[in-house]
């Protein structure tokens, strides 16, 4: 167990920090921070991505317009319900490490918008960020007077970041990017693109409103990624959705390999600062390879990443080059993914926002940690599953500070408050509408114990909030 990861813990995080550049934005000019925080604003003036406009004709027709940059560089496209991100990220690492130049879009973003554009393995800089978006601003509001036009919504936020990361890549310039899909996919505004690989992450009910009311309904929907003679590369999936990828895949004569048939985490093993893990490729054998991160569900991210770059580079008939993976594994992180912000006591984020990833956050930190008093801030959106995400982390959580995060649609504290007392019991309930508060709260309630731990988790927005705060407030040395 990691009884003992605090100290190894910090020093490798802190390792990964500087090789990441986390710290991208501290030596830029203030003229340069100014304009990445402009390009933003005006992003937020457009209609929000909680409201995505079903169509692809907007995004293609604004991409047609600057040339097609999304044409410029080979692309692996993945989509799913959970651990999207994560997978994108273990993608994008191998292919960096085996000297590719990468682009990296991903959603959403935790602290600031230069993280969903990274390129090379670091965040898009203000000055590259507020220039592009110069760049491609007269050809958005053409479009959108077009569409304003025809009686239809302009360009959404996603739609038009959408443009500038495709843009940004072309201009950088890169070899290959790593596409995540913002909803859905087939009329995602990402899926102007035409993936190489198509990549799928475990699929379960999320967004129902908008995707369907079945797990298949939903898997139909992100099966439109799938292009003709694509590669698809799928983690496992219940039945009816493997015949949902499997049909797209037969429609557009692409191949197909899905995890435990093709290819699969052979083992996993708790290790300090994450695990020890072997996968059977489709072209190779990877054993004992370090994983800097923790739970089951991140090992079959990292399975279903090493048979998509198998995929891309060999057509999954290359093995990747064994110190290679060594090099990508050892150096890859996932922000917000039970990231450690905090000592003195352990202050964890996770940005698990439904059933399914909650459930995979108890189970790791069941298995990968010691803890014999957690501490959960939680705060959740109303389009979310809220109940389900409480039952999932009830068995390990000892108390819940339930707040408010800043977003327009995060559930009424009280009201999240009594879903969670319906649950665990008022006993354990603590109310406090103020993030920053709660956060504080957590952490007195958690160094009660010696080995007392606060967790941040059920909205992506609360945890990019106490992220900021812990750096700020210097909860890590």
């Amino acid at each position: 167990m990691a009884d003992a990861y605090d100290t190894q813990l910090v020093d490798r995080q802190n390792r990964a920090d500087g090789e990441n550049g986390d710290s991208d934005y501290d030596d830029l000019p203030d003229e340069y921070v100014e304009a990445g925080d402009e390009v933003f604003r005006q992003l937020q003036l457009r209609l929000g991505e909680a409201a995505p406009q079903p169509r692809l004709s907007a995004t293609r027709r604004a991409v047609e317009m600057l040339g097609d940059p999304h044409r410029a560089y080979p692309v692996i496209h993945i989509t799913g319900t959970n651990g999207k991100t994560s997978t994108s990220r273990l993608t994008e690492s191998i292919l960096r490490a085996y000297g590719l130049r990468t682009g990296l879009f991903t959603s959403p973003h935790l602290e600031r918008l230069n993280e969903r554009i990274m390129i090379d393995g670091r965040p898009i800089s203000n000055e590259s960020l507020a220039e592009n978006w110069a760049d491609i601003q007269p050809y958005l509001e053409l479009v959108d007077a077009e569409l304003e036009g025809a009686g239809e919504p302009r360009l959404t936020f996603f739609e038009a970041l959408s443009v500038l990361a495709f843009a940004s890549f072309a201009e950088a310039p890169i070899d290959v990017a790593v596409i995540e899909v913002g909803m859905g996919g087939e009329w995602d505004s990402t899926n102007v693109a035409d993936g190489q690989v198509a990549v799928f992450t475990p699929i379960s009910l999320d967004h129902t409103a908008r995707l369907g009311n079945t797990v298949a309904e939903i898997a139909r929907t992100k099966s439109g990624i799938v292009k003709p003679a694509a590669q698809v590369v799928t983690s496992r999936q219940v039945p009816e959705v493997l015949a949902e990828l499997q049909r797209a895949a037969e429609l557009t004569e692409s191949t197909f390999a899905s995890e435990g048939a093709a290819f699969s985490l052979l083992s996993t093993s708790v290790a300090v600062g994450g695990q020890v893990i072997s996968i059977k490729g489709l072209a190779g054998t990877y054993r004992d390879v370090f994983l800097p991160l923790y739970g089951d569900h991140q090992a079959q991210n990292a399975a279903v990443a090493v048979a998509a770059v198998e995929s891309f580079l060999g057509g999954g008939s290359t093995a990747i080059v064994e110190d290679v993976l060594v090099e990508a594994f050892a150096t890859v992180t996932s922000p917000g993914r039970l990231q450690l912000i905090g000592t003195e006591p352990t202050v964890l984020v996770d940005a698990a926002h439904n059933p399914g990833g909650a459930l995979a956050l108890a189970a790791a930190l069941k298995e990968y940690f010691s803890f014999d008093k957690i501490v959960a801030v939680i705060s959740v959106l109303a389009d979310k599953d809220a109940a389900g995400i409480i039952r999932a982390l009830e068995p390990v959580v000892s108390e819940f500070v339930v707040t408010q995060s800043s977003s327009e649609r995060a559930i009424n504290a009280d009201e999240l408050a009594s879903i969670v007392v319906g649950i665990a019991g008022a006993d354990r309930v603590v109310v406090e509408l103020d993030p920053r508060e709660a956060a504080n709260l957590a952490r007195d309630s958690a160094a009660e114990s010696d080995t007392g731990a606060v967790l941040v988790t059920g909205s992506i927005t609360l945890v990019g909030e106490i992220i900021t705060l812990a750096g700020d407030e210097g909860w890590k040395p």
